[in-house]
């Protein structure tokens, strides 16, 4: 019986497995932050065990809350700033160079298939879009991972999720994964790894892809995951050039990591999303979606462009098609949040950013911060935001506030005309 790409990383890495259906792995990558990672430092503080297991593999950003707004976060900052220093933590990204976790760790190489990667933050499955196994962990997992460099898990069993058809102009990634979401449920594939497939996957850039995989928590997905190939290799090509003959030579060594063409999977869904319309979330859970038809109209105070999910520049510059020459209504405020220093001075670069600003959007920093609600965007009770980010939580963005989830596109027509808008009947308008 063939593998999937899961069970191939786990075979892969497995240091122990003290008991049936427990596996202790090797991690390739603890990843760090300055809002759960200074809990695990105290604890190992408070042990006597203030050490890391390889401080090459550790790689650390201040990145939710920054500049710090109160003494409660600079704290927070220093305890992690202070760790990196004192371990000699090389890749570690502070104020001036830090930005939204993971965006800036993907830009900067540290992710490569096969990877088992862990982090104290349970959208770590973005990073499964390079063929990696990428979980999100708790406090005590996380303490263990710095320490030991290992990490438990019960080997998850695979859903295969087949996206077939043609995906129809102005309908992006974002609007798939909430229609999987959607259909599946947020508890549709808990404890579960999400496998993307189709010619729709293959034909998606690395952004994409990371959006895809960004949202699998959100379906209760330890992981989402797609199949490396030549864009992945593209993507990594200045970090692993010196390590291959040719970007083909790379591609075939990544075939290994291929789900075989007989492994088996829990159950496998198939997607037709030929039909597909852009989506929005209402209520206050991921997997509650409408096509934007049936929610045009409904009002907003806020419109937030960025995070995680879809603050890239392939993101910034859908947004920015939507906004060039137009200005946003005035009955809405902007907000956009370039993910990384280095999309923002791309961004900078092709005149994305003064798109935003002539429409009167404000431009932040790249942080997490209005994504759950912290800084930079927070919303007031009874405010309604649009926004690109992944949770649609109760309060998510602020006490009484209310979040609609959406592709940097539908996000942008949001903004101009200050109600829910199909970004398709703009670019029709236009023409």
């Amino acid at each position: 019986m063939g593998k999937t790409i899961a069970e191939k990383i786990f075979d892969a890495h497995l240091r122990d497995e003290p008991f049936a259906g427990a596996k202790v792995l090797d991690i390739d990558r603890v990843l760090c932050h300055e809002i759960t990672t200074p809990v695990a430092i105290a604890d190992l503080l408070w042990r006597g065990k203030d050490r890391v297991f390889d401080n090459t593999k550790i790689k650390a950003v201040i990145d939710h809350v920054t500049p710090s707004k109160d003494s409660k976060t600079a704290l927070q900052a220093k305890m992690l700033r202070d760790w990196a220093r004192r371990h000699q933590i090389k890749d570690f990204f502070d104020v001036g160079h830090n930005g939204v976790c993971h965006a800036l760790f993907p830009e900067k190489g540290y992710i490569r298939p096969g990877f088992t990667v862990i982090m104290g933050d349970s959208h770590t499955c973005t990073h499964g879009a390079f063929g990696a196994f990428a979980a999100g962990v708790g406090t005590t997992d996380l303490e263990v991972g710095i320490l030991k460099g290992v990490c438990a898990f019960r080997e998850p069993a695979t859903i295969r999720v087949n996206l077939v058809g043609d995906l129809p102009a102005g309908v992006y990634a974002k609007d798939v994964i909430l229609y999987v979401i959607g259909q599946i449920g947020v508890n549709g594939a808990t404890d579960r790894v999400l496998e993307f497939h189709g010619l729709i996957v293959e034909a998606m850039s690395m952004e994409a892809r990371m959006t895809l995989c960004n949202m699998a928590i959100e379906a209760g997905g330890t992981c989402g995951i797609c199949l490396p190939d030549m864009t992945t290799v593209d993507y990594l090509w200045p970090f692993i050039q010196n390590d291959y003959a040719s970007r083909e030579a790379a591609c075939e060594d990544f075939r290994k990591w291929h789900s075989d063409p007989d492994a088996s999977y829990e159950k496998v869904l198939d997607f037709n999303v030929s039909n597909l319309e852009p989506q929005v979330t209402y209520g206050f859970k991921p997997d509650c979606v409408k096509p934007v038809g049936e929610l045009a109209g409904t009002a907003v105070d806020q419109i937030y462009i960025g995070t995680c999910t879809n603050g890239r520049i392939e993101d910034l510059r859908q947004a920015a098609e939507i906004l060039k020459g137009r200005k946003i209504a005035e009955s809405v405020r902007g907000i956009v949040s370039p993910a990384t220093p280095k999309i923002f001075s791309d961004a900078l670069a092709e005149g994305i950013i003064q798109i935003f600003m002539d429409a009167g959007f404000c431009v932040t920093n790249p942080t997490c911060g209005a994504c759950l609600g912290m800084s930079n965007g927070v919303l007031a009770e009874g405010e309604v935001c649009a926004s690109t980010s992944n949770r649609n939580f109760n309060g998510r963005m602020g006490k009484g506030g209310m979040v609609h989830l959406m592709s940097p596109a539908t996000a942008a027509a949001t903004a101009v005309t200050g109600v829910i808008t199909d970004a398709r009947t703009l670019q029709k308008s236009a023409a």
